[in-house]
Formats: structure tokens, C-alpha cells, sequence
């Protein structure tokens, strides 16, 4: 905990999960070298919300350094040994899996059971494939090479492997000689809760199948060591090819195009994203659907169930009034409001997912001034009436620009995005509409004025039915160049999605 804010949301979620996993813990104060540190009102933050006797806690300073050994020593005299039987059959557990050009794939396991040695043959339980162990160590940070790893040790171990797809995170490795009798449970599954389209800029412009193959591999390398990470191909006509993809949340969707950009140098657009909505069908069929592009005709649905979250924010009691402004915006629903101490206010409530994932986070810090801490788990579903949302540029849907709204804000939203768009989208030799449409019904449009030539300029006086002639027949130009012409679409409006629930 921090000596300063305290006890935050993430901290009493994650906090119960290990109690709930009984699991022992340990309370650990940081940050004590601070001017705003009080130890004691964060003790008593600890038994009130946490329920763990705070008496022991141990107040460190990552910074200064001090205490920090009383953290080690608290933890082998405090924490059980981990369980293991060294003389079973080999029993170990992959939890991460990694490529080096000099020595192939390099495996990260914790071994349960049994022993790990060097030329013992092994197998990968759920492939079958065997393979023979060259090195083995132990990070201390930095790696060291060691005889044999046995029951209850984490370390690493290089093998015959050349593919990170064999050593899939998770799985169950054991010796070919002495297998054991069964794999582990290994994770548990995770399914993706936020969905986004990623495309390169240049298909935006070419159709460059080199970097759309680069982004296909890019992602594969990602999802190997990821559970939680999907995607599919899919192909848009404003945007060109690309892939769906499925994360966690918004910081899991911010981690992989960081690392897509940072680590394989890609340029990449990212769509606004969603969520994932449970569709009964009129013929009592059901179908789950997270891309704008695959909704079904409205006259076919019969109920539109939206995921929702137990959301828990933790603040300052004076951010309170914005804060239950911003949820109840947001089509909360309270749940619980209690004082976790004489100022800290924990509030309890249920938010559609789809509300949380574009600008929630940070208009939640704005309004608390940095004082609020966010947590949320998956809650279920409930029906809300959701509509498709389209985006028309000079009469033709582009469809990365679709979304999915309640049918109450569609209004306000596309007056927001076709007056952003009216900005972003530059003026052409005619005049284009921008219109927000749900079905065929137009909700709001903007129109981006024709440039204008002045061809009676050259007109001194003289009859007016010159000037008349000249200004139709422009007219009529004008009119053919809006049949023929094409709208060129700044990347800026794609971006303007995302951006424009912020204003």
C-alpha cells in the first residue's frame, strides 16, 4: 500500500483473490519517505477495508531502501514452502516461452514434481512432442546455469526446440521415460472482453501485402505468450485489410499496439473499440457479435443483451459529486457507497462495459483529480436497447467508422462525431455531407462547403444573363464532380472516434 493514498481499488480486488485463493499475506507499506506519508491512517485503511491485522505491517521505502530486507525476511519466515514431491515423475508447468536467435526457444517452468535435468528426454503433454534438455538455470536476476531444477523451484531450460508455438503458456512438460500420470489444470481460460480493429497506414493508401504479412506475424508472436489475446482477419473498404483483435481491456489494447509499434516498427491505425453483445434473433436463434460490420438487420432482433461490470472506485471524499455525475452518465447503477476511513469513499457500481471502454478512465481522473482508483470484474449481461450507428461521407457508409450506441445517446453522439468529422475532413472541388445514420434514418449531418472558383470574375458589367449562364453551367459541374468524385479521408477522422467522447 501506499503510505500516502493508501488502500486503492486494485489493491483490495487483488487482495481478495488471494484470500480467496488461501493465500497468506503479507501488508507492506511504501512510499514512507514521503512528505504526505501516514502510516497510521493507512494501517487502520488495511483493517477496515482489507481485514487483515495491520499491527505487523512492514513500512518500507522502495526509494531509500530502507526495511526493504525485512520484506525478504518476511517472507521465508511468514510464507509456507511450496509444495512438491522430488521423487515423483516430472510434472512441470510453462508459464512463459521465448525465442533467442543463438540458442532456440527458452522455457520458463515451474517445476511441481519431480526433478529437471540436463540430457533428460522430455514431453510436451499436449502435442506429444519429445525433446532433449541442453541447459537449465535460475534467474538471480540475471541468469545462472545450474545441475538440475527440482520440486517447488521456478527457473529456466533450453531444449530441442525451435518453434515457441511447441511450449504453449500453461502446458504440462514431463520425462518420456517416467511420465506422470496426468497434465496440470493449467490457466484458466481467459475470454477477450474489448475488441479492435488494427490496420497498417500504408493500406490505407496500397495495398501492401508485405506489411499486412507483417502485421499477421507480429501478432502471432504476441498471442504464443498471451492466453488472453485473439484475432481474425478482417478487411474494411475505407481501410483495406487488417484484423479484429480481442483484448483483455483498454491497457491490455494499449500494451500490444505499444509493443506492436515499439518492438516490430509498425505504423498502425487502431478502430474505436467495443464489446462483445448477445443478439436473440426474432427465429430464437442467438449470435455474438463484436464487430459493427457483422450486426444484424434490426428487424431480425428480438433482444440485445450488453456486458456489465461491478466497477469499484475508490477517492476522496470531496471528488464524490463529479465522480457519481460522470457513473450516472454512464448508465450506472449504485450498488454500495461506504467510508473505507474518515475520507476515503469505496463506491460500488454497475456499468455497462461498453460505456467504460473508450473515455471513462480518463475523464474519471480528470473529474478526481487523480484521486480515484478504478477496479472492475465482469458481472453478466443485461438487455439495453443498442443500435448501429453509421457514419455517411458524401452518401456512402464508411465502415470503419461504425459504432455501437444505446439508442438514448445516439442522438448527442452523432451530432459530437459528424461535427468533429466536419473539422477533420478537408474541402473538395464539391460539397459533402456528413451524415450519423441508424438504419435509414439520418440523425444529424454537417456538410463540408465546395472550394469555389469565381468564374464571373472576368465579367465587367454588362448583361445579366451572362454572369447567370456562367454561374449554371458550374452548377452542373459541380453536380457531376459529386457523382464521379471521391472523398479522401484523413487518418485524423479515424482517430476522431476515439476522441471525440473526451469533449
Amino acid at each position: 500500500m501506499d503510505a500516502s493514498q493508501g488502500v486503492e481499488a486494485q489493491t483490495l480486488a487483488n487482495a481478495y483473490l488471494a484470500i480467496s485463493n488461501g493465500l497468506e499475506i503479507i501488508p507492506i507499506i511504501n512510499k514512507i519517505d514521503l512528505p504526505s506519508a501516514d502510516i497510521e491512517r493507512t494501517k487502520e485503511m488495511i483493517e477496515k477495508s482489507v481485514g487483515l491485522p495491520a499491527d505487523d505491517a512492514i513500512a518500507v521505502s522502495a526509494k531509500t531502501g530502507l526495511n526493504v530486507a525485512s520484506i525478504l525476511e518476511a517472507v521465508v519466515t511468514l510464507l509456507p514452502p511450496p509444495e512438491g514431491d522430488p521423487e515423483a515423475p516430472l510434472q512441470a508447468l510453462i508459464f512463459d516461452s521465448w525465442f533467442d536467435p543463438y540458442k532456440g526457444v527458452i522455457v520458463l517452468a515451474r517445476i511441481i514434481n519431480g526433478k529437471l535435468s540436463k540430457g533428460m528426454k522430455i514431453k510436451v503433454m499436449s502435442n506429444g512432442r519429445v525433446f532433449d534438455v541442453e541447459s537449465m538455470g535460475v534467474m538471480t536476476p540475471k541468469p545462472v546455469e545450474i545441475a538440475e531444477l527440482t520440486a517447488g523451484e521456478v527457473g529456466f531450460f533450453v531444449a530441442t526446440i525451435k518453434n515457441v508455438a511447441d511450449t504453449k503458456v500453461g502446458d504440462t512438460i514431463t520425462e518420456v521415460a517416467r511420465p506422470c500420470a496426468e497434465a496440470l489444470p493449467g490457466f484458466e481460460d481467459i475470454k477477450s472482453m474489448v475488441f479492435a480493429g488494427l490496420y497498417t497506414v500504408d493500406s490505407l493508401y496500397t495495398v501492401d501485402s508485405h506489411e499486412h504479412a507483417m502485421l499477421r506475424d507480429a501478432l502471432e508472436k504476441l498471442r504464443l505468450n498471451d492466453a488472453s489475446f485473439s484475432f481474425e482477419p478482417e478487411s474494411s473498404v475505407a481501410l483495406g485489410f487488417g484484423f479484429r483483435c480481442g483484448f483483455l481491456g483498454l491497457l491490455h489494447l494499449e500494451i500490444i499496439q505499444e509493443r506492436l509499434e515499439r518492438e516490430y516498427s509498425l505504423d498502425l491505425i487502431t478502430t474505436a473499440p467495443g464489446v462483445r453483445y448477445k443478439i436473440t434473433m426474432t427465429d430464437g436463434s442467438v449470435a455474438e457479435v463484436d464487430n459493427p460490420s457483422r450486426w444484424p438487420d434490426p428487424s431480425e432482433i428480438e433482444t440485445i443483451e450488453e456486458p456489465v461490470i461491478i466497477a469499484k472506485i475508490l477517492t476522496n471524499e470531496e471528488y464524490v459529486g463529479g465522480i457519481l455525475k460522470l457513473v450516472e452518465d454512464k448508465r450506472g447503477r449504485q450498488k454500495n457507497f461506504e467510508y473505507v476511513s474518515e475520507t476515503r469513499v469505496l463506491l460500488t457500481y454497475e456499468l455497462p462495459l461498453n460505456e467504460i471502454v473508450l473515455d471513462f478512465y480518463d475523464r474519471l481522473k480528470s473529474v478526481s483529480r487523480g484521486y480515484a482508483s478504478l477496479d472492475y470484474v465482469l458481472a453478466g449481461t443485461w438487455i439495453s436497447p443498442m443500435v448501429k450507428m453509421d457514419i455517411l461521407i458524401g452518401g456512402d457508409p464508411v465502415d470503419a467508422l461504425s459504432i455501437i450506441v444505446h439508442r438514448d445517446f445516439a442522438y448527442d453522439r452523432g451530432r459530437a462525431l459528424v461535427s468533429k468529422m466536419r473539422e477533420l475532413i478537408p474541402r473538395q472541388m464539391f460539397e459533402v455531407a456528413i451524415q450519423a445514420a441508424i438504419g435509414a434514418k439520418v440523425i444529424a449531418r454537417e456538410t463540408v462547403t465546395a472550394i469555389r472558383k469565381n468564374v464571373i470574375a472576368k465579367c465587367y458589367g454588362g448583361d445579366i444573363s451572362r454572369k447567370r449562364k456562367l454561374l449554371e453551367k458550374q452548377k452542373e459541374g459541380k453536380k457531376r464532380m459529386k457523382r464521379i468524385g471521391k472523398v479522401d479521408i484523413p487518418q485524423e477522422a479515424f482517430l476522431a472516434v476515439l476522441k471525440v467522447g473526451e469533449e
